[in-house]
């Protein structure tokens, strides 16, 4: 494999490989307010994170993993006793974690991770990146189009055609559809909401209103970092399930809820969802918004992947929750963040690619719009996530109050451009995953990824279905 060299902050070339943690792991920790002598306890992984880019997504990938692995253990420390352990990445685990939705098996048949109006489509004047994979986005892509159920992809190609890109990226607005104008990197940095991010941290931290430190849970000193810790998720596609499944991995008890109406992909679910259990409430019903709240009572954490405010009508904003339960540590992912023009558009990986000129600059020969080896942004989101939520633990139980803490998959975007480099590595067709028989079905999945002191060598159960379980917590030994 080739190695992955950058730019460093003195201008320099440098090696990933010989770095304990790299720009974006040091970025993300200094917005933590995490000790800069545990950075070097992430051990780089060697060769490059097999995910050839035109940009540093190795790089990305690895500090992802390595950041979420170090605040795991910074928790098993300070809850437990002793030292923060060293945290030792494998290029070839993160490339499969990162990349799972192509290694995903359900009795032997693929995930199909794009559905027939998802895509780049040629517009008048340029290029649209479209996300039509549940069903009511379809729906609501063929509305913004003027066609009807079943048009088949060529007659959806016509339709484009006869449009503007930025015109149908601000009807789709209006419309409930999830569409980008594929843009170019300078394009982008000119735009008012990349502006807005700019100004961002990487990940953002506040304290939203008072509370006594809780304590942590009674267990066993033996047990994982996060054992006994109640975390409600509210997160749907790959950037929050894949924070709230770092957390379940160390050992919190998560429990996902979903409204019944909008089914989540069952094979997404599936690979997401390890370790995790599943409900469905209806907020729009007294009885179940009830259950929720009752729920968030015994709750340590709760995290939201909806569009900021898109949950504020059900009792969820943050101050809302900051008032009604304090203590409670409130996280937040989202595509575009909670600030700037576009705080409050619908948004995946996806379509942020295309939005900020990530696409343009991966394009295969550059006229036609390409795309990562990876959902990367929403990975590298979640696990950014994960550490933010375990640090705002850690503080909450040592001197109190009601942490808030948020990612945006467009500010890791904007971060990824802004930094130098690109991964030499090549693709590697043999990368690690495990096969396990669970209720679902035979499943098979990449191997879990963090790599804390005393981490688990599986998952605690995969093929657990979506919505199969009721909405209560697991009882405290």
């Amino acid at each position: 494999m080739g190695e992955m060299t950058g730019r460093s902050d003195d201008g320099t070339t440098s090696d990933r490989a010989a770095e304990a943690a790299g720009r974006f792991a040091r970025r993300a920790w200094a917005d933590l307010g995490g000790d800069p002598a545990l950075l070097e306890l992430i051990t780089s992984p060697g060769d490059a994170v097999p995910l050839p880019s035109a940009l540093p997504v190795g790089e990305l990938a690895a500090d992802g993993v390595g950041v979420a692995s170090l605040a795991a253990d910074v928790v098993r420390a300070r809850r437990f006793g002793g030292e923060v352990a060293p945290v030792l990445l494998t290029a070839d685990r993160i490339a499969a974690s990162y990349q799972s939705e192509r290694l995903f098996r359900l009795d032997g048949r693929p995930g199909e991770a794009w559905a027939a109006l998802s895509g780049f489509w040629r517009a008048d004047d340029g290029w649209i990146r479209t996300h039509g994979n549940y069903p009511h986005h379809a729906r609501r892509l063929r509305s913004l189009l003027g066609l009807a159920a079943g048009v088949r992809p060529a007659e959806f190609r016509a339709a484009v055609a006869r449009h503007n890109a930025a015109d149908l990226e601000e009807r789709a607005v209006a419309a409930g559809a999830v569409v980008a104008a594929v843009r170019t990197p300078e394009q982008w940095r000119d735009h008012p909401q990349a502006a807005a991010l700019a100004a961002r941290p990487l990940v953002e931290t506040a304290e939203i209103g008072p509370a006594d430190p809780r304590p942590w849970p009674a267990v066993r000193a033996a047990d994982l970092p996060l054992s006994g810790v109640r975390v409600l998720d509210l997160t749907r596609v790959i950037a929050g399930p894949v924070a709230t499944r770092d957390l379940a991995f160390a050992g919190a008890d998560v429990l996902r809820v979903d409204p019944p109406q909008h089914p989540e992909i069952a094979w997404l679910h599936l690979d997401t969802g390890q370790g995790k259990r599943s409900t469905t409430l209806d907020l729009r019903d007294g009885g179940d918004h009830a259950v929720l709240h009752g729920l968030l009572a015994d709750a340590d954490v709760v995290v939201t992947g909806y569009r900021p405010g898109a949950l504020d009508r059900f009792g969820l904003a943050p101050d809302a929750l900051a008032r009604r339960h304090p203590g409670l540590v409130i996280a937040q992912v989202s595509a575009w963040g909670a600030t700037g023009p576009w705080s409050g558009r619908r948004g995946f990986d996806s379509i942020v690619q295309a939005a900020t000129g990530i696409a343009t600059a991966e394009s295969p020969d550059g006229a036609t719009p390409g795309a990562l080896p990876a959902q990367a942004l929403d990975h590298t989101s979640g696990h950014l996530l994960a550490a933010a939520i375990m640090t705002a633990l850690v503080r909450q139980r040592t001197s109190g109050g009601t942490p808030l803490v948020s990612v945006a998959l467009a500010r890791v975007g904007h971060e990824l451009l802004a930094t130098d480099g690109s991964t030499q590595a090549e693709r590697n067709p043999n990368l690690p995953t495990v096969t396990v028989d669970g209720e679902a079905g035979r499943i098979t999945c990449a191997p879990p990824v963090l790599a804390f002191e005393g981490a688990p060598a599986h998952y605690a159960w995969v093929g657990r279905p979506w919505g199969a379980d009721v909405p209560q917590w697991i009882p405290r030994a």
